[in-house]
């Protein structure tokens, strides 16, 4: 613990000198979260970061979140502080494979989940969040939408519209273990729990909840709910922030815990020399984020 109290001091210090800004997202490690100047989803955090007077944003997250951070603050500093945080679903999906999804669908439009590479993003017609995609499907001027890379976000949103969706199959890998029959263990074991479902989750999971919500949708969500013990099928990193802005209320994972082992790879150590070295720095083709900071944009107007 000493440890880590040096560690917070020096970082707090540095922030100082460097006029810097730290974003945690919800999955972090709770004392990064701590830590952080801001906590929330991947847009959510960019947004703030953008609307700061601070000249470095250090993105406690994966590299796409970063990535998307220096696309809407391109005249700042962003600094991812382990260059090892990725995210496995937003690199299976290429722009490659977005191109040939346009010349077997050409009439259809492309909405590309944040959860995606810079480079993906700059080839869609319209980003979109896990809270919007619905809203970003039914606005656009086309009956068929290639839809990635998450094949169940892309499956939950064609529940509610008539059009056309063309799912890209990928997934995350965290989110796709929650199973059926854990699910219905945990709401046994706790009747009275509302179940929280995040629609990155498979279809079968999704047909158990009470709610489906994104991250920020469940933290807001539970803090104006009267209901006191809450089952949650997400990252389990969120229960921490659930439970320090709920002191009265129960917070339990949905069976076994999911961690996103690339979200934990980020330590109190990794900031620290991210501040003091500059390490490592978001660096993107200003081609790619122009056309990137397009579709951000074109999304922006759903939010």
């Amino acid at each position: 613990m000493h440890k880590q109290e040096t560690f917070i001091r020096a970082i707090q210090k540095l922030k100082k000198q460097k006029n810097a800004v730290i974003l945690a997202h919800n999955y972090q490690r709770p004392e990064i979260q701590e830590l952080a100047d801001f906590v929330g989803d991947s847009l959510d955090l960019s947004r703030k970061a953008s609307e700061t007077p601070a000249e470095t944003i250090v993105f406690c997250g994966v590299r796409f979140m970063a990535e998307t951070a220096k696309i809407l603050s391109p005249d700042k500093t962003v600094l991812l502080p382990n260059h090892g945080a990725l995210c496995p679903m937003a690199s299976m999906v290429t722009v490659e494979d977005i191109r040939t999804l346009r010349a077997e669908y050409p009439r259809a439009k492309v909405v590309c989940y944040v959860n995606t590479t810079a480079d993906v993003k700059a080839e869609a017609d319209v980003c979109c969040t896990s809270a919007n995609a619905l809203k970003v499907i039914e606005g656009l001027d086309a009956e068929q939408i290639i839809f990635a890379p998450d094949q169940h976000l892309a499956a939950y949103c064609q529940r509610f519209t008539s059009k056309q969706i063309i799912p890209w199959k990928g997934l995350c890998y965290v989110h796709s273990r929650f199973s059926v029959q854990e699910v219905m263990k945990a709401k046994s074991a706790l009747p009275d729990a509302l179940l929280l479902v995040h629609p990155e989750c498979p279809g079968a999971v999704i047909d158990l909840a009470d709610k489906v919500l994104s991250t920020n949708q469940m933290i807001q969500f539970v803090a104006s709910s009267p209901v006191t013990t809450f089952l949650i099928a997400t990252e389990e990193g969120i229960i921490h922030r659930l439970r320090r802005e709920n002191p009265g209320k129960l917070f339990y994972a949905a069976g076994v815990a999911k961690t996103c082992y690339n979200m934990k790879k980020t330590t109190l150590q990794d900031i620290y020399y991210s501040l003091l070295k500059g390490r490592t720095a978001i660096e993107l083709p200003e081609q790619v984020m122009n056309d990137a900071r397009r579709s951000l944009k074109a999304m922006l107007s759903y939010v």
